[in-house]
């Protein structure tokens, strides 16, 4: 591995062909007639020194680790901890959960979620390949515009949304962008499950809009983003707008926020990476949860009836921290762990390396008939308990170089 920071990114279309039903949740996928965008995987890859790192998104409703295993298997040059792989959460793409149905039975296509995990290895080892020289440009502001609001309650969500871009440095490619990461809280579930169409919702107009305008891979990582925030397409007259055009409308100006906040950070010519990873349990509480953990065809092997064991990393990139998130984390979460971090710049991947439904405080858990379906979607009361404590615990056992001061975000 080279001394110097490199880059490099490669894209894979996962849209099947024939259309398959598109999932939005626990129950049977509904059928889908047409499409609308391509479904993707879309791999960034970054290293320096001895330190090589894959950053994957899945255009899903979520990406099981028993999937994503599959694909570590496959993926050459980068060790499997160090592939972290987060699912957009469309609600408009095939069932990758295998959810089963009251009598146990499961419609997923296990056929096409193999060709997926091939396709999502060939994405990473493609880029790995052509790894080259780059700068970084990092930075978080908040959003503008009319893009996500909290379902539950209006005001309580993240604004921020953190971007980092990738700049070639050297050769032919000399300022040519590599890669632009966004990362933001939201649900995309503009058109929805119930609509018949396939998609990656508001996703793939931002991956246009952003290659479009500044060149390279655009990649999309959710934040913490349950419970319930979601794209902000109320109309005037107190509906929703529930099409393609409010797709394009909410993801292009999710691409020229996250374009204009980045556009005068400053260069990091050769920024430093770190890549950490721990595993640890949580217990399976929810009935339902264990019935789909028991009879879903796509079988995770650190599993067990009571307890699954998942996967949390720990990322420096430059002056920025990341954590991921193993499920749909709520905001109140997500804010006081960002808060705990090393950095002004704190990224949260949710839905990341697993998606295991809600993540609620025990305070949360059960308190209000608004909380009803995100409680009995949730591993159990001491999930979001146990995340906050295994992520500060990571923070605090993680180096944060000097240099990379200020610390401590707000």
């Amino acid at each position: 591995m080279g001394q110097h920071f490199r880059a490099a990114a490669a894209v894979r279309v996962i849209t099947p062909d024939p259309l398959l039903p598109v999932s939005g949740g626990i129950g049977t996928p509904k059928k889908a007639t047409q499409k609308a965008g391509e479904l993707y995987a879309r791999a960034f890859v970054m290293e320096k020194g001895g330190v090589r790192i894959a950053i994957v998104n899945v255009d899903n409703l979520g990406w099981p680790a028993a999937l994503g295993n599959k694909s570590r298997k496959l993926i050459r040059g980068i060790p499997p901890e160090n592939v972290l792989i987060g699912a957009t959460h469309t609600h408009s793409g095939p069932d990758a959960y295998g959810f089963p149905n009251e009598k146990g039975e499961s419609f997923a296509d296990l056929a096409y979620l193999d060709s997926c995990v091939q396709l999502i290895a060939d994405a990473v080892n493609e880029a790995t390949g052509k790894l080259e020289d780059a700068s970084l440009k990092i930075a978080v502001g908040d959003a503008k515009g009319k893009i996500a609001y909290n379902y539950y309650a209006d005001q309580l969500y993240d604004p921020r949304c953190g971007v980092m871009q990738a700049v070639a440095s050297e050769g032919a490619n000399k300022g040519k962008t590599i890669a632009t990461l966004v990362n933001y809280a939201i649900h995309p579930e503009v058109i929805g499950s119930g609509k018949g169409i396939l998609s990656p919702d508001l996703c793939g107009p931002l991956y246009d809009r952003i290659e479009a305008q500044a060149g390279g891979v655009a990649i999309f990582m959710n934040g913490a983003q349950g419970g319930m925030v979601t794209a902000d397409n109320r109309t005037e007259n107190g509906k929703e707008a529930n099409d393609w055009n409010e797709c394009k409308r909410i993801g292009e100006l999710l691409a020229d926020e996250a374009l204009r906040i980045v556009r005068d950070a400053a260069v990091q010519e050769d920024p430093d990476l770190y890549c950490v990873s721990r595993r640890f349990e949580f217990p399976v509480d929810s009935e339902i949860m264990r019935f789909i953990l028991q009879k879903s065809p796509i079988k995770n092997e650190m599993a067990s009836e009571n307890r699954i064991v998942t996967q949390l990393n720990l990322l420096n990139i430059g002056t920025a921290q990341v954590l991921t998130v193993p499920g749909e984390a709520l905001p109140n979460i997500g804010y006081y762990v960002k808060r705990h971090m090393h950095t002004k710049q704190p990224f949260l991947f949710g839905l990341t390396n697993d998606a295991f439904g809600y993540m609620l405080t025990k305070v949360d858990f059960n308190s209000f008939k608004r909380y009803d379906y995100v409680s009995r979607t949730s591993l159990g009361e001491m999930t979001g308990e146990i995340y906050i404590e295994q992520a500060l615990k990571l923070i605090s056992d993680s180096p944060w170089p000097a240099t990379n001061a200020p610390v401590r975000g707000k």
